[in-house]
């Protein structure tokens, strides 16, 4: 009976083109899925690319204490002021315990970008005067439904079925006043103006010290004053267009909260432009808000709010006013940092000091609208600690270094490799030229995917990694020469040295993957580009390795060059001083000729 053959692999000797296919179809593909997004370049990060990085302490000086849940929703709420002017790209991040870091890239007014982030932002509800679609005209004949927003209602007051969530804003600006012509839109701005201007003496004087003043000793004056404001408002919401970055920033610009202003929002991906009238409720008069679910009636997601004691009389107020409207002019928008968060309308004055806000809402958007009414304002004041500002040019210097070490970095230890592994040298480089390239491309996708930025310690846990990646072929190498050394020939000594050089590779990888795990977690800031480059780039070389370099291997094992041993090869036998070739000894098949059995005998 034949025995077993031993020291085989089958599947990694015999087929090592279907690994090198594999790896090649996958840097392939996500270099095409690189061009493909337009994202051919990885994102730099703000010591690289320039821009302005503001460092915030926090301070518990607004009866809020400062913990992980308010430091997080302060995050949120700065970011979204940062993105709202056009900052795609800017970072807002906590760093320990009571510090905020805003990082915002070259191509932003730094200087509103330092006023916005670290103010409390003013959350208000004004009365709709007047809304409609921006950017698209209107349809004329009114529609059947007018359920332009979800209704506030007192506690236990059954809902509507025909209100809809505040974000279904489907067709309700329309229909509230013709629109067939500039004319009579015109008008019908005009006569909201005239109706919004008087509508509650008591609600507008007790959300604004200005509307006091509304009853002049000189009504010709005043008369004429209000129409002249009228019709500058009129002109301004005629040509408001919301759908326009610029127009929106610049919608209600400077208002004090006892005039009437214009304001833009979006509802369910449509732009709406608002004429809305002073302010009826600060949001600082909201003690409470939170989204829960309707479980006895349709209604399915809410948001419940509770009134501050003087909030509770005020809202009454202008709901019971509100009441009596025709669509829109019954709607009280909901506006933070100026723009129109959600405009539901009212069916009859709210007391109690408790109202809901129900409709087809998300769970999502429900505690979205619950975190704005509560936490309009920033939960905690912030005192800016630091303001650095990196130019382009010193951060194309940073990088130019950078590269440059890189560059020394890599030369040094192709130096080293040819040096000492000669012929094997080659199957380095290429190696490491195929890691470059998955590091390059995944670097680049991963930029628009999660926001990944390519700083100045992430070129350092780059220019680490190539020691981490040559390191591993180092020990490859290694096992196989031992392998020669010990009088194999290549063929055999690349399977033997395989899966010794595997264990000490795939070891060696996990703890540097480990600790650039824990670095990663345990940091913040700009070190966590170092952790992350140097976990990645430690993921890749295994998969360089497993892929490409022991298949690679395997090929140029069956050529002459490497399997006869060549002095420049690196695999001399004579160079690494190998014992003489490993003979087996065979047992004789059958007792020699003329023996005889000594039981037999």
């Amino acid at each position: 009976m034949a025995a077993p053959k031993r020291g085989r692999s089958a599947s990694a000797q015999s087929k090592p083109g279907r690994s090198l296919a594999l790896i090649l179809i996958a840097i392939v593909a996500l270099t095409g899925g690189m061009f493909l997004s337009g994202h051919t370049t990885p994102r730099l990060g703000i010591d690289l690319a320039g821009g302005t990085s503001i460092t915030l302490k926090a301070k518990a000086d607004q009866g809020s204490a400062i913990n992980k849940a308010n430091m997080d929703t302060a995050v949120d709420i700065m970011n979204r002021r940062v993105n709202g002017l056009g900052v795609s790209e800017a970072e807002v991040q906590t760093q320990g315990n009571d510090n905020i870091i805003v990082n915002i890239p070259k191509g932003t007014n730094s200087k509103e970008a330092q006023q916005q982030v670290g103010t409390t932002a003013k959350l208000y509800f004004r009365p709709v005067l007047a809304s409609e679609p921006s950017g698209a005209t209107p349809s004329p004949s009114p529609s059947t439904s007018s359920s332009g927003g979800s209704s506030p209602k007192p506690g236990a007051s059954a809902s509507p079925s025909a209100s809809s969530s505040s974000k279904e804003k489907a067709s309700s600006g329309s229909s509230a006043s013709p629109t067939s012509s500039a004319t009579s839109q015109g008008r019908a701005v005009t006569d909201a103006l005239k109706a919004g201007s008087t509508p509650s003496p008591s609600t507008s004087a007790s959300g604004s010290p200005k509307a006091s003043a509304t009853p002049s000793a000189t009504p010709s004056a005043s008369a004429s004053g209000a129409a002249a404001d009228a019709a500058k408002l009129q002109a301004q919401y005629a040509a408001l267009n919301c759908t326009k970055p610029a127009d929106r920033a610049n919608a209600g610009k400077n208002t004090k909260p006892g005039d009437p202003t214009l304001a833009c929002g979006q509802i369910r991906g449509t732009w709406y432009k608002y004429v809305l009238g002073p302010v009826a409720v600060d949001g600082t008069e909201v003690s409470k808000a939170q989204a829960v679910f309707d479980t006895q009636g349709a209604s399915g997601w809410q948001v419940q709010m509770t009134f501050t004691s003087s909030g509770s009389k005020k809202f009454a107020d202008v709901t019971g006013t509100l009441a009596k409207n025709q669509s829109p002019q019954n709607e009280f928008a909901i506006v933070l940092d100026g723009d129109v968060v959600s405009s539901p309308y009212v069916q009859s004055a709210i007391t109690g000091g408790q109202a809901e806000i129900s409709g087809s809402f998300t769970q999502q958007e429900a505690q979205s609208l619950a975190n704005m009414l509560s936490y309009g304002a920033l939960p905690l004041s912030f005192q800016e600690q630091s303001v650095t500002t990196v130019t382009a040019a010193l951060g194309g210097e940073q990088l130019h270094a950078g590269l440059l070490a890189g560059a020394i970095g890599l030369a040094l230890v192709v130096l080293y490799l040819v040096v000492y592994y000669r012929g094997l040298s080659l199957v380095a480089m290429a190696s490491l030229l195929v890691s470059a390239i998955l590091t390059y491309v995944i670097m680049s996708l991963l930029g628009p995917a999660i926001h990944f930025a390519l700083n100045l310690p992430a070129v350092c846990g780059a220019i680490v990694a190539i020691g981490i990646t040559a390191d591993s072929f180092i020990v490859f190498f290694e096992r196989i020469r031992d392998e020669i050394r010990e009088g194999r020939s290549l063929r055999p000594a690349v399977e033997r040295a395989w899966p010794r050089a595997r264990r000490t590779i795939l070891v060696s990888d996990f703890v540097s993957f480990l600790a650039a795990a824990v670095l990663f977690i345990v940091t913040v800031g700009k070190v966590q580009g170092f952790a992350f480059t140097l976990g990645l780039t430690t993921v890749l070389d295994v998969v360089v390795v497993f892929f490409f370099t022991k298949p690679l291997m395997t090929l140029l094992a069956r050529r002459p060059f490497f399997a006869s041993g060549h002095k420049w090869s690196g695999l001399d036998p004579k160079g690494l001083g190998a014992k003489p070739p490993l003979r087996r000894t065979r047992r004789p098949a059958g007792p020699a000729a003329g023996s005889v059995d000594p039981k037999e005998a």
